[in-house]
């Protein structure tokens, strides 16, 4: 792909002029001031292959087996109304998103957007929060992918016993080393090979879901626990107290998270400028309908009581369509669990792309050690970013399945923070850097004001709320570190974490910090049409 740099193009001048900045620091030494390429391969995705890759990065089958069982238990009968109204934030941002690609189309996406609207030291956490989040879901896509695959075989063999091997945290965590490490290995050898693997296994989980949703709804009747369907389950005003809401929310974020990966491959798209932030936007408005119609099915046949196949039955929780897939399917019950297996395992392998092209945009751009952006000659990938990538999110499954009593509720809980967090400060960039242009017509009100402003405030009430709350040990697992709750030590925590780091790069890589290589009048890269 050739990638040149806008040098006081029209373009680059009015990108300057819509952040409404000044010039400020110095270029870096021998280049030209603007944002340069970082050695990805261009034109090779379009759209369907984007919005494929996004909806594998959110998983729809691992991730309603993950989050219905916490979102039932903060939402009961409101479910479905907790999807909508946690859906709303997202299509806002997703809107936010959109108009920053357009106007500077670049891998390194919150990070590289955040340093131009608000300077490099906020960029800098936008960007550690963006991989804090992908580093939390890559550890538990890891864990619903070895309880499948354990399940799947018991099923398979007919010996009920292997899916108790899951339970072995030795083997748990040995068996998660082996699908971080194959995961790894094809983000590695590049997106086609990522394409091709994901048209096979999206297009499976889709079929599987049909059939449980068709299968759910003829038989809900036939179930003990069922219940009919009831306009109600849209009436926010059954939630009785604003903590259940933002609870709610927080989890339901989680279930859409994952299509700002659209975005983040922007350099390696046809027309990237475009086809990224259409793609982002599709792939959330289909996911939608997906869950919809998978939580309506799933509450009128299971219902939400305690006991059997309720989805407030603690025991069913963990993996939901563990519980469900035989009362729904009967002997077809082993195709859902493989079709979570294959949904877990494409999104653990999809869900890399982010992280691996978040940390070659930090190196490249000199916020993190040059390591980073090590691009391999054969396959035209960020390597040795996948592969810490890869190291890091293994590590952190290990840690996890050590301390926490649920690593899945913990981790889900925790993930929402992160994401309230970078998508939020997305959205709030794109207000800023714009600003100067926000009135200057209707569309622009709406799209780079209203929307991301919206949305950018819903994200930060759901963020300080569940903040708050997840303080109390009992909040989540129940897990404590020193009095003080999991869901919050992982949450803040990491993001403190992320601000000593940050120190320690300005130390050790201070050009970066002094705008030295983007600034707020800095030129966007250009991708070809």
């Amino acid at each position: 792909m050739t990638q040149t740099i806008r040098q006081g193009s029209q373009s680059g001048a009015a990108g300057a002029k819509a952040s409404g900045a000044g010039s400020t620091g110095a270029d870096a030494p021998g280049t030209a001031h603007g944002i340069t390429g970082k050695g990805l391969k261009g034109g090779q995705l379009g759209l369907l292959a984007v919005v494929v890759l996004g909806i594998s990065t959110i998983a729809p089958a691992y991730t309603l087996t993950s989050a219905l069982g916490p979102t039932v238990n903060e939402a009961g009968l409101q479910l479905p109304v907790i999807f909508l109204i946690g859906f709303i934030p997202m299509i806002l941002v997703s809107l936010a998103y959109r108009e920053l690609n357009a106007d500077s189309p670049d891998s390194g996406t919150t990070f590289t957007w955040v340093t131009k609207a608000f300077g490099p030291w906020v960029g800098w956490m936008g960007g550690w929060g963006l991989l804090a989040a992908n580093i939390i879901v890559l550890s538990n896509l890891a864990a619903v992918a070895v309880d499948f695959f354990y399940l799947f075989l018991a099923q398979l063999t007919g010996a009920p016993e292997l899916a108790d091997l899951a339970a072995n945290k030795l083997l748990n965590v040995a068996t998660c080393f082996v699908f971080v490490a194959l995961a790894v290995w094809v983000s590695y050898r590049g997106l086609h090979t990522t394409k091709i693997v994901q048209y096979g296994l999206v297009g499976f989980q889709l079929l599987v879901l049909g059939l449980f949703v068709a299968m759910a709804f003829a038989n809900w009747s036939s179930s003990e626990t069922s219940i009919p369907f009831s306009w109600e389950w849209f009436d926010v005003t059954k939630i009785e107290t604003f903590g259940q809401i933002a609870a709610g929310i927080s989890l339901s974020i989680f279930v859409y998270w994952g299509w700002d990966v659209c975005l983040t491959v922007n350099e390696e798209t046809a027309n990237g400028k475009k086809t990224a932030g259409i793609a982002g936007t599709l792939t959330a408005v289909v996911v939608l309908g997906i869950y919809l119609l998978v939580t309506i099915a799933t509450m009128m046949f299971a219902g939400v009581g305690t006991e059997g196949v309720g989805l407030n039955n603690e025991e069913n929780h963990a993996n939901i369509f563990t519980a469900l897939a035989s009362p729904i399917m009967g002997p077809f019950a082993i195709l859902m669990s493989l079709a979570v297996l294959s949904s877990s395992a494409a999104s653990l392998q999809s869900t890399f792309t982010s992280p691996s092209r978040s940390l070659l945009a930090m190196a490249h751009y000199g916020a993190l050690p040059k390591p980073f952006s090590h691009m391999s000659r054969k396959f035209s990938t960020p390597g040795f970013a996948t592969i810490a990538a890869g190291v890091l999110s293994a590590g952190f499954y290990a840690v996890m399945h050590v301390v926490s009593e649920n690593v899945l509720n913990d981790t889900i809980l925790a993930l929402g923070l992160m994401i309230c967090f970078y998508y939020g400060l997305t959205a709030f960039a794109c207000t800023w850097y714009f600003r100067n242009s926000v009135f200057s017509s209707v569309r622009n009100f709406v799209l780079r004001l209203l929307c991301p402003l919206l949305g950018g405030l819903g994200l930060l009430v759901v963020f300080l709320q569940t903040a708050a709350d997840s303080w109390a040990p009992e909040f989540g697992s129940g897990s404590e570190i020193f009095g003080v709750g999991l869901v919050f030590v992982l949450g803040v925590g990491i993001l403190a974490l992320g601000a000593v780091f940050m120190l320690i790069m300005a130390r050790l890589r201070p050009g970066f910090f002094r705008g030295e290589t983007i600034r707020k009048d800095t030129p966007a890269l250009v991708v070809p049409e």
